[in-house]
């Protein structure tokens, strides 16, 4: 349900936006991004609301380090991805300072709704600076698609997809609390691994398909892009509506450091920026290295 509604929330808005003569761009950073992320987001919100904190912060955190080691890593093992685009290199910073914004509301033991302000707050420099920049380099363009399905159409894709979000978050996330229960394991340790995989799954979907259609560039650009957005959007989003507190401070910030780390790991792999490759054995790498990380923080529940 949660792939279907994501997807169909993409397709929704990207018509939405070509009947209201939007950029390509535009679209890229908003509704493609928020689209892929809307799983988390109202998976996040759904645990917030059901006392469920440590579900809703593994969720994003463990999502982060699913996209690059898990789907990236899965991408690359198929089809090395090549890197042509060094303004990934802006992304991957603006990532790290998201990620590290995190690490210091996590210490302060909340993320509440000042720490959500200013998510959000700087979700909207990044995009608002995004759009500048290819304005400045003259990318922007007028790149107005034109739309391929009628407006009532597309609305009504948008408003199924929202409420197939709401059911099924709320789905997952009475799942994951009964499997905790029954494995004897942490709304943590659920969070970080099947709900941020249920959630990751639009992330993978898009990835694949960047892959066959030979678009891999977008494949790093959509993970790094989906990685802000779990951390500035989720996370801001879910905190502005109800406060998210740290119950277990240090397993989180154990999961957070180890997103820094798949993060570092894939800088290093995508060196020299404009000529540099995810091999096959970099993303076996990856992989291997995620699946190493699932099976620690079973061991340790």
């Amino acid at each position: 349900m949660l792939v279907f509604s994501g997807d169909g929330l993409v397709k929704g808005s990207v018509q939405l936006s070509r009947h209201f003569k939007l950029s390509t761009l535009v679209v890229g950073l908003t509704v493609v991004a928020f689209g892929t992320s809307a799983p988390e987001l109202f998976v996040s919100v759904k645990a917030a609301y059901n006392g469920v904190p440590d579900l809703a912060i593994g969720n994003v955190v463990g999502s982060n380090i699913a996209n690059i080691g898990l789907i990236l890593g899965l991408v690359a093992i198929f089809m090395p991805i090549s890197i042509v685009n060094r303004s990934i290199l802006r992304d991957w910073i603006v990532m790290m300072v998201a990620s590290l914004m995190l690490v210091y509301a996590v210490l302060n033991g909340n993320i509440g709704f000042f720490e959500g302000l200013i998510f959000v707050s700087f979700l909207v420099l990044y995009i608002g600076g995004s759009i500048y920049n290819s304005k400045r380099k003259k990318k922007l363009q007028k790149s107005f698609l034109s739309p391929t399905m009628v407006i009532w159409k597309a609305l009504l894709y948008v408003v199924v997809a929202i409420v197939g979000l709401y059911f099924g978050a709320d789905l997952l996330v009475a799942g994951a609390r009964e499997i905790a229960v029954t494995w004897g394991v942490s709304d943590r340790v659920i969070g970080v691994s099947l709900v941020a995989f249920g959630t990751s799954v639009p992330e993978l979907v898009t990835s694949m398909v960047a892959m066959f259609r030979k678009g891999n560039d977008i494949s790093v650009g959509n993970i790094i892009g989906s990685n802000i957005f779990n951390i500035w959007a989720v996370l801001g989003a879910t905190s502005l509506i109800t406060p998210l507190p740290i119950n277990d401070l240090n397993n989180v910030v154990f999961d957070i450091v180890i997103s820094l780390a798949f993060a570092v790991l894939l800088l290093v792999f995508m060196i020299p920026l404009r000529k540099g490759v995810i091999s096959r054995w970099k993303g076996g790498v990856l992989f291997a290295l995620y699946i190493v990380y699932i099976f620690f923080i079973f061991q340790i529940k």
